[in-house]
C-alpha cells in the first residue's frame, strides 16, 4: 500500500515543517512563506551598500532634527565637554611601587593637558583646529553617523612646540578600493589584509579641489597608508566594534532606522500643509445661484468673461456700501441668495501625535538612546520611569565610552607619549624593570573621565553615593567620576579651600554624615 503524505501549501511535506521551529517554517497561515532572506556574511551584506548607506545616514543627520539630536546625545554623554585623562600605569607589572606610579601619573597628566588640550596651539591636530577632546568628540559623531573612526598619524615639524606627533582625522567615506576595484580576498572596503585577516594598509582617497559644491569633493587619486611602521609605531588608526568574524568595516548607527528617519519629516510637512489649508479660510460665503443662472452670467468666450466681471463688481460694490452697525459692530448684510458659513480648523491632529511618538520610539531604540531626551518629550515621564530610562542609556554610553572613545583617545595618547619619552619630556621611574617597548600596554594603560551622569533628584542621588562609600561598595574616585570629575583634583581643591577659609577666619565647612545619609532619622533622634 502506498504511503500517504500530506503536503503543505508550498508543496513540501507538512510533517517536516510542523516539527521544526515556527520562525523557520511557514508561519501561522503562511505569513512567512515568502520571507526567505539569504544567509550572508556581514561583509557580503554591508560592503555592496556601504557608500549608499553612509550617504543616506549623513543626509538624514543634516536634514532631520531628531537624527541630529541623536548624534549630539552620543557626543555629549559619551565624551562631554572635557575628556579627562586618568593615567594608571600597571605598576606591579613594571616593577615600581604604587607611590612611584602615582607621582609619575601626575607628571604625565600635567604634560598631556599642556600638549593635547592646548586651546591655542592645537598641536596634536595636523590642521591645528582641534584639541584632544574635540578630536574625540568628532570621532564619536563620525562613529555614530558612519560606524567607524579613522585617523592617520603624521610627523610634522612646526614652531611653537618640540613635539612632532600630529593626528590627521580621516573621514571613513574617503577609504575605498582604488579606481573602483571589486572587493576580493586581500582587498575589501579599501583595506588590505594579510592571510590571517589583520589589516596591513588603508587606501585613502585624496581631496579634489575642483567641483566643490557639485561633486563629491574627492579626486580620483588614492594614497596607500600602512597600518604600522617597521618599528611597530601606529601610522593609521581604525576603530569600530565588530559584530562578526572577518568584518572589514563598521555599520553606521542609522541603518536600522533610515526609512523611518527619512519619512518622518515628510509626514510632518504633509500634516503642516493640511493644518495650514484648514486654517486658511475663517469664513466663506455660499451662493444659491443655480447652475442655469450661473451659466447665463458667465456665458462663454470673451462675452462671458465680461459678464462675470460685471457681476463681481456689482457684488463688491454692494458689500462696500454696507454700513449697517450695531453698538459699533458691523452687521453683515449679504447679497440676495447668499449665506455666511464659518469654517473651523477640524481634523488638525487626528492621531498624528501618537504616530509621531511611535516613530520616534522606533528611532530611539535603533540609536540606543533614551526616548525622553531624544524626542524632547517628558510629558508622560515620572521620576521612576525617567531614571530607569536614563540608567539604561547610561549603561550604553559607558560601553561606547570604554570600547570606542577611550580606545581612540588611548591610541592618540600612546603616539604622543612615545615621542615624549624619546625627547625627554617625560622620564620613566628609575626603579622600572621594563621599558616602554617591552611593556607598551602597561605603560599606556589609561582611564578616561567624560561627561557626568545626569542627576534627576540631586538629594537622593547624593545620599545614594554617600551610602555606597560608607558601606564600602564604592570609592570617591568612582563616585566623582560619575559626576565627570577627578577625585584627586577635588581633594586638592578642598585642602586649598579649607586653608583659605582658616586664613580668612571663616569657620570650617559643616560636613555632617548623619544629615547627608538620613536626615529624617537625625531629626527623630534629636
Amino acid at each position: 500500500m502506498t504511503e500517504i503524505t500530506i503536503l503543505a501549501p508550498n508543496g513540501q511535506p507538512a510533517r517536516a515543517q510542523m516539527s521544526g521551529w515556527q520562525g523557520a517554517g511557514q508561519g501561522f497561515g503562511g505569513q512567512l512563506e515568502r520571507w526567505t532572506p539569504q544567509l550572508k556574511t556581514l561583509d557580503a551584506a554591508l560592503l555592496p551598500q556601504l557608500e549608499l548607506g553612509n550617504a543616506r545616514a549623513e543626509d538624514v543627520t543634516r536634514n532631520n532634527a531628531f537624527a541630529a539630536n541623536g548624534v549630539q546625545l552620543h557626543i555629549d554623554n559619551i565624551v562631554g565637554h572635557l575628556f579627562r585623562l586618568s593615567y594608571k600605569p600597571r605598576w606591579r607589572r613594571l616593577g615600581i611601587t604604587d607611590e612611584d606610579a602615582r607621582a609619575f601619573a601626575q607628571d604625565v597628566e600635567a604634560w598631556w593637558t599642556e600638549y593635547a588640550e592646548d586651546p591655542i596651539g592645537c598641536y596634536l591636530d595636523v590642521e591645528r583646529k582641534r584639541t584632544a577632546t574635540m578630536m574625540v568628540r568628532e570621532a564619536i559623531g563620525t562613529h555614530t553617523r558612519l560606524g567607524e573612526i579613522m585617523a592617520a598619524a603624521e610627523w610634522v615639524e612646526r614652531p611653537g612646540t618640540a613635539m612632532r606627533t600630529a593626528i590627521k582625522m580621516v573621514s571613513p567615506k574617503r577609504v575605498s578600493n582604488p579606481n573602483g576595484q571589486r572587493d576580493g580576498g586581500n582587498l575589501r572596503g579599501g583595506i588590505e589584509f594579510d592571510r590571517h585577516g589583520a589589516a596591513i594598509a588603508y587606501h585613502v582617497r585624496q581631496a579634489g579641489g575642483a567641483g566643490l559644491g557639485m561633486g563629491s569633493g574627492m579626486s580620483q587619486q588614492w594614497q596607500r597608508v600602512a597600518r604600522e611602521a617597521a618599528n611597530g609605531r601606529a601610522k593609521f588608526i581604525h576603530i569600530f566594534e565588530p559584530t562578526e568574524d572577518g568584518q572589514t568595516r563598521g555599520a553606521n548607527q542609522f541603518l536600522s532606522v533610515l526609512e523611518q528617519s527619512h519619512m518622518l519629516p515628510k509626514l510632518q510637512h504633509t500634516k503642516l500643509q493640511n493644518a495650514i489649508v484648514n486654517a486658511m479660510y475663517a469664513a466663506t460665503i455660499e451662493s444659491e445661484l443655480g447652475t442655469e443662472a450661473a451659466m447665463e452670467v458667465i456665458g462663454a468666450g470673451e462675452e462671458g468673461t465680461q459678464n462675470l466681471t460685471k457681476y463681481l463688481m456689482q457684488v463688491n460694490s454692494f458689500y462696500n456700501g454696507n454700513a449697517l452697525r450695531m453698538n459699533g459692530v458691523k452687521v453683515p448684510h449679504l447679497w440676495p441668495g447668499e449665506k455666511l458659513s464659518l469654517q473651523t480648523s477640524g481634523n488638525v491632529d487626528n492621531g498624528f501625535t501618537d504616530l509621531e511618538s511611535s516613530i520616534l520610539r522606533w528611532m530611539s531604540a535603533g540609536l540606543n538612546v533614551p526616548y525622553e531626551p531624544f524626542a524632547r518629550d517628558y510629558r508622560q515621564s515620572t521620576y521612576s520611569s525617567a531614571r530607569a530610562s536614563m540608567m539604561e542609556g547610561w549603561r550604553y554610553y559607558m560601553g561606547r565610552r570604554k570600547v570606542i572613545a577611550a580606545r581612540f583617545a588611548t591610541a592618540l595618547f600612546a603616539l604622543a607619549f612615545e615621542e615624549a619619552l624619546v625627547r625627554g619630556e617625560l622620564k620613566l621611574p628609575r626603579r622600572a624593570t621594563r621599558g616602554f617597548y617591552e611593556a607598551k600596554g602597561a605603560w599606556c594603560n589609561c582611564e578616561w573621565i567624560g561627561a557626568g551622569r545626569l542627576s534627576i533628584d540631586g538629594l537622593k542621588e547624593v545620599k545614594e553615593a554617600v551610602l555606597r562609600i560608607e558601606s564600602g561598595l564604592s570609592t570617591y574616585e568612582k563616585e566623582l567620576a560619575l559626576l565627570g570629575e577627578d577625585y584627586q583634583e577635588t581633594f586638592a581643591q578642598q585642602v586649598r579651600e579649607m586653608a583659605e577659609r582658616n586664613a580668612a577666619g571663616l569657620p570650617p565647612a559643616s560636613w555632617i554624615k548623619t544629615q547627608a545619609i538620613a536626615p529624617e532619622d537625625a531629626v527623630e533622634a534629636a
